[in-house]
């Protein structure tokens, strides 16, 4: 029998995620990779003291890092002081380093929401009516407040204090594009703008992948499974919404079981790789 690599597979099995069954995701991909790998499921906080014993490190629904931030922060010092092979490589220049990136992508022009994350750059902003203030290290939309125009200079005397704003812009529906490495996988979109995570199938045309790909090889992760946001404005536009490269949410519950198992085999064949 040939050898089988052993995984350890950080989930939050517990966490109450609105609109998403996170537990219930990481059961049924683990099931389909216990034919490939062994596997044991921990919660991230117990990472550091399993992680020795395993080939490799697999982080998927932990839950919004700052819930466990310490941890978190122990676990990649450790991981990047013995070369632990992680999955989601440790690499990530999207949300696995902060959402500052938003800022940074929007300055130099990229097809993203207009983001500044300091006060005297304020008025590169578009006009609107309300804006939305967001923590940089935020997640799940914890923390994010919605402010009226009127509110912005005062908001100014916090923004250099790790927060994000952006125009709050209407848009036709968000949609998220799922790839592991740079191999896209699915798209899924949410009709209606009010419920994000009632999501439907999406056919992606050659212009929302293009969109979509310019952001994946923009990131530095070789080996990892990344999702792609984007709202499509009232003209027709994308715009990058995020780029989760930490633990993002699947909804594989929301495919058909042929994608499922195209996806399953395609993470398969990264850890692989990985491992190699």
């Amino acid at each position: 029998m040939p050898h089988q690599h052993a995984l350890l597979y950080v989930t939050d099995l517990a966490y109450e995620a609105r609109g998403r069954r996170y537990g219930d995701e990481d059961i049924g991909l683990t099931a389909r990779l216990r034919a490939d790998f062994h596997i044991a499921l921990c919660h991230p906080r117990d990472a550091v003291a399993l992680m020795d014993g395993f080939d490799a490190v697999v982080v998927r629904n932990s839950g919004p890092v700052l819930h466990h931030r310490e941890a978190w922060d122990a676990f990649r010092t450790r991981a990047l002081e013995r070369g632990t092979r992680v999955f989601n490589e440790l690499t990530g220049r999207g949300d696995m380093a902060g959402k500052r990136y938003l800022a940074e992508l929007s300055a130099a022009g990229e097809a993203v929401i207009p983001t500044v994350d300091r006060r005297e750059d304020l008025d590169r902003l578009p006009p609107a009516a309300e804006y939305v203030v967001k923590p940089e290290f935020g997640a799940d939309s914890i923390g994010m407040r919605v402010v009226p125009a009127d509110r912005l200079a005062e908001l100014a005397l916090d923004l250099d204090g790790g927060l994000l704003v952006q125009p709050r812009i209407d848009f036709r529906h968000e949609v998220s594009f799922h790839f592991v490495d740079r191999d896209f996988q699915y798209a899924l979109y949410a009709p209606d703008p009010g419920r994000r995570w009632e999501l439907e199938p999406y056919r992606a045309t050659a212009a929302d992948l293009a969109f979509a790909r310019r952001f994946v090889a923009w990131n530095a992760i070789g080996h990892g499974i990344q999702r792609v946001d984007a709202c499509r404005t009232a003209d027709g536009e994308l715009l990058l919404v995020e780029l989760e490269d930490l633990n993002p949410y699947l909804s594989l519950d929301r495919v058909d079981a042929g994608t499922r198992e195209a996806f399953a085999a395609a993470l398969t064949a990264s850890l692989r790789a990985l491992l190699a």
